[in-house]
């Protein structure tokens, strides 16, 4: 009887023990919508973090994109996780002024965020405090066919009027200057946003998106005089055709430029050009000494205000951040990382040199359709093609985006 019930004891304490080893495994829950390479880039970065973490147990709810949409207004007030991937700038700002997100000023500054992601800090930034960490963005710019460079006799400019004089030569040759497929409208935008930014300067394009500038300023009428003089150089059926259709142009060599996000060279090269005929430059200068912005769609990460377990929460946000643990989530996601002591392929020119861009840029904007609202987004991107198609039209233009502001802001 004395030993049934030691050993009953004995196992008791053993159930305890383990009970209690179990409970000091601390619970992270992750909600995101990731695609499936960066879906399994993220699965090793978390295998990864609980291996450096063995008391901390992460899971992650991977949603679709388009429901994610949706979920993250209903999770952030009912059942909150512990991280919750969205959006830098204007597209998190709802969020931050509602009181979902949390301020993680302190993850930023215990980790020297503020110059490992000095780019990107801008963009995370509202009323002077960070509320989440990026963990991959990827470059937009000018993608150029260096053969029909070469055959017009023309070097790669650094100036918008070093750009526009190519642009004569290039008409002289039969070629299209400047091609885009506004068709969907969102393709207008990213040259819109570079002509602002390089015109006027990051935090002008920043209050314009926001709302706080009128559309009739004569600094946005400045933006599109800048625009004007590359329209009479620029795919003339733009209008009808698909940011793809015009891919094809620039393979062919019916066109010299886009204006293009870095997923179109995966376009580029299906179509048949290399490394050796395909070229990438920064959008070129305009207004002489402006510190230069760049477009880069930014993914971040955020601690919900409901988050149970903030504490772990900033952990990890701290350990995604981090340089190393960057390099290798970039590979495997064939994107950007956002700290610029991480590297990139070598072998790869386009993120290598997208990388080089965003790392040393002043600050980074989103897109015109994630900084500004999307009534606006959608007005002011019908309003960019029109003017492509009818420049004289512009007064007409101005005054509808600016009725729209009027509107849409209050």
């Amino acid at each position: 009887m004395t030993h049934l019930k030691t050993g009953t004891i004995a196992l008791a304490a053993a159930l305890l023990m383990s009970g209690s080893a179990f409970a000091q495994q601390r619970a992270l829950s992750y909600n995101a919508d990731f695609d499936p390479a960066p879906l399994a880039g993220f699965q090793a970065l978390i295998a990864d973090f609980e291996a450096e973490n063995p008391d901390i147990k992460v899971t992650l709810n991977n949603f679709d994109h388009e429901g994610y949409k949706t979920a993250i207004r209903n999770f952030l007030t009912a059942d909150s996780p512990d991280l919750a991937n969205w959006y830098a700038g204007n597209r998190m700002a709802p969020f931050v002024n509602s009181g979902q997100f949390l301020d993680v000023s302190d993850v930023w500054a215990d980790n020297n965020l503020g110059e490992q992601l000095a780019s990107a800090k801008a963009s995370m930034t509202i009323d002077g405090k960070q509320w989440g960490v990026p963990y991959t963005y990827y470059q937009w710019g000018i993608y150029y066919n260096k053969d029909v460079y070469k055959a017009a006799g023309v070097e790669v400019p650094t100036t918008w009027d070093g750009f526009i004089e190519n642009c004569a030569k290039f008409q002289a040759a039969g070629v299209d200057c400047l091609t885009t497929g506004s068709k969907a409208l969102w393709p207008a935008a990213g040259i819109f946003d570079y002509l602002n930014m390089r015109t006027n300067g990051y935090e002008f394009h920043m209050d314009l998106t926001a709302g706080k500038v009128a559309w009739t300023d004569d600094k946005v009428r400045a933006t599109f005089a800048e625009w004007a003089k590359v329209v009479p150089y620029t795919t003339e059926n733009h209008a009808a055709i698909d940011w793809q259709d015009a891919c094809a142009l620039l393979v062919q060599g019916k066109a010299a430029n886009y204006v293009m996000g870095n997923f179109a060279v995966a376009v580029f090269k299906e179509g048949g050009m290399t490394n050796d005929s395909l070229g990438f430059m920064v959008f070129p200068e305009i207004t002489p000494g402006l510190p230069r912005a760049e477009e880069a769609p930014t993914d971040t990460i955020h601690i919900p205000a409901g988050a149970k377990n903030v504490e772990d929460a900033k952990k990890f946000l701290a350990y995604v951040a981090r340089a190393d643990v960057q390099t290798k989530l970039g590979a495997a996601m064939g994107q950007l990382p956002t700290n610029k002591d991480a590297s990139v392929d070598a072998a790869d020119p386009y993120l290598a040199a997208g990388f080089e861009s965003l790392s040393s840029a002043y600050a980074l904007a989103q897109f015109f359709d994630r900084d500004a609202p999307a009534e606006m987004a959608k007005i002011g991107m019908e309003g960019f093609q029109e003017f492509m198609v009818k420049p004289d039209r512009l007064d007409a233009i101005l005054e509808r985006l600016e009725k729209a502001r009027g509107k849409i802001y209050n």
